[in-house]
């Protein structure tokens, strides 16, 4: 069969229809083992400097060249489009490159994602980085992965690791053709001939050119003047940039690319199509709100919630931006749904009203009218002045959209050699600890012949006919049980304690 190639460098087959695709990129894993290092160090060596002005930040997406082929990185390291497509039963990203210092080994947030990287269902690389250091221990870490059920091949696995250096560059080059490999071996298409959509990536409100989101293309190709609409927003797109904030005439699957003209500011993650016209990109979006209204997020499994940000100048904004975004968003989705410069308006209300958003009001003044408007419209207006003042209002409402966690801790083990009474639902007992400890207060699970058969309360403690809290294993007690089922000669207590923790992010 021949191949085309068009001015893109996508390469056609003769259908025109099907096209290979760059493939999509994520980095994650444990804070403070080199994930930005290694992004940045990819970036400088791969991407051609700027020739033109444009916009340099809030892209969130980037290409490079490697070899004559291209890769799409998704800019931050863990970003929220990738939890916010995870939540949706979608893939942002074809592979997840996990990072793991070789000095320190699997960490909490390392696990934290593999778990997500298990549940998108991505293909995955192993990075082992700073390989340079004193202390470097690559097969150690290999160990540790093989316990959370991560076999890389060198140990007779089918997960490829490669060590690197973030800083040297040490093993880089080799991490960017292992992942056209891979990319290859996945045969990545996209369909031209369907109609165009993909994913938000980024989205923020320029004081100048409005609302700027970048998108990441899935299929389709992109052109200025499409109708583009999201589950929040559409508009007629004024013009397309690339990540360098180069004017482009379009943009195909896997392109990451900046484009300007929605009415508003889209949600990160939200994935977006391409209308004939702009009464058909209403009419979806109404019916879209009707769904939404019918089906509550919290039914649908997220947990999200939304903001409104007025602030006084451009910079508070953008700083804003920045800290919220390094809060964790694993449990709780925060969408910014409308940043802008200058006072709450009416608008701002009846946004917020219609998607059960607060609004935070930095460093702007919130007028008698609206604070009554906003109070009869039962909207929360939250005024602060300093960033971490708000930062910390906002962790707490989406600690506050967290369900608390029951956390148990079992004690020991009693095993019962005397019946002294039994009084309806309590009863005096005799045995020995044997296993842990016990303490009065505390919960009980009743087992008979290794099977749970109730459960009760350990109200009261004695030894040698004293009150006691607690008893180490190896002595002898009796306790006050109650409970609904009846204690026997030769069962066995399990103690244990329940604590209620408020949920945390």
């Amino acid at each position: 069969m021949q191949n085309l190639t068009d001015d893109s460098g996508i390469t056609n087959s003769s259908t025109g229809r099907s096209v290979s695709r760059a493939p999509v990129v994520v980095v994650m894993g444990h804070i403070d083992h080199g994930k930005t290092t290694l992004l940045d160090n990819i970036r400088q060596s791969h991407v051609a400097e700027k020739e033109s002005g444009g916009i340099t930040q809030h892209v969130g997406a980037y290409e490079i060249d490697h070899n004559g082929k291209k890769i799409t990185f998704i800019d931050t390291p863990g970003h929220e489009a990738f939890s916010a497509m995870r939540s949706r039963s979608a893939k942002v990203a074809d592979i997840a490159i996990l990072v793991i210092a070789a000095d320190e080994g699997v960490k909490p947030q390392t696990k934290e994602a593999i778990s997500h990287i298990k549940d998108s269902g991505i293909e995955l690389i192993v990075a082992i980085n700073k390989i340079d250091k004193s202390g470097a221990d690559p097969e150690r870490v290999k160990r540790e992965l093989a316990k959370e059920d991560i076999l890389v091949e060198s140990i007779g696995g089918k997960v490829p690791s490669i060590n690197v250096s973030a800083t040297t560059g040490q093993g880089v080059n080799d991490l960017l053709d292992l992942i056209l490999l891979m990319a290859e071996m996945q045969g990545l298409t996209a369909d031209t001939s369907k109609p165009t959509a993909g994913v938000v990536i980024e989205a923020f409100l320029d004081s100048q050119k409005g609302a700027t989101a970048t998108l990441l293309v899935k299929n389709g190709i992109l052109r200025p003047d499409d109708i583009i609409g999201t589950s929040s927003c559409f508009g007629k797109l004024k013009n397309l940039l690339d990540f360098q904030g180069n004017p482009i005439e379009k943009a195909v699957p896997s392109m990451p690319v900046i484009v300007f003209g929605f009415e508003g500011v889209p949600c990160v993650g939200e994935e977006f199509k391409v209308f004939p016209t702009p009464e058909l990109a209403k009419a979806c979006l109404k019916e879209l709100e009707k769904k939404a209204i019918l089906t509550p997020a919290t039914q649908l499994g997220q947990n999200i919630l939304n903001l409104i940000i007025k602030a006084d100048f451009l910079g508070s904004l953008e700083a804003l931006r920045e800290v919220l975004n390094q809060l964790p968003q694993e449990k709780v989705n925060l969408q910014v749904l409308k940043a802008e410069v200058g006072d709450i308006n009416e608008s701002d209300i009846k946004l917020a009203k219609e998607n059960r958003a607060k609004i935070f009001a930095f460093r702007v003044k919130t007028s008698s009218i609206i604070r009554n408007i906003a109070e009869r419209e039962k909207v929360r207006i939250i005024n602060c002045e300093i960033i971490y003042e708000m930062v910390e209002n906002v962790r707490k409402l989406m600690e506050k959209s967290v369900e608390p966690e029951t956390i148990r801790t079992d004690l020991g083990k009693i095993k019962i050699l005397a019946i002294f009474l039994t009084d309806k639902n309590r009863q005096i007992v005799g045995g020995k600890v044997i296993e842990g400890e016990v303490k009065r207060g505390a919960s009980i699970e009743v087992i008979r012949n290794e099977e749970l058969v109730g459960r009760g309360k350990l109200v009261n403690l004695q030894r040698d006919k004293k009150d006691i809290d607690k008893v180490a294993k190896g002595y002898e007690c009796g306790l006050l049980y109650e409970g609904e089922v009846k204690i026997e000669t030769g069962d066995v207590l399990l103690i244990y304690i329940e604590e209620r923790r408020k949920g945390e992010l």
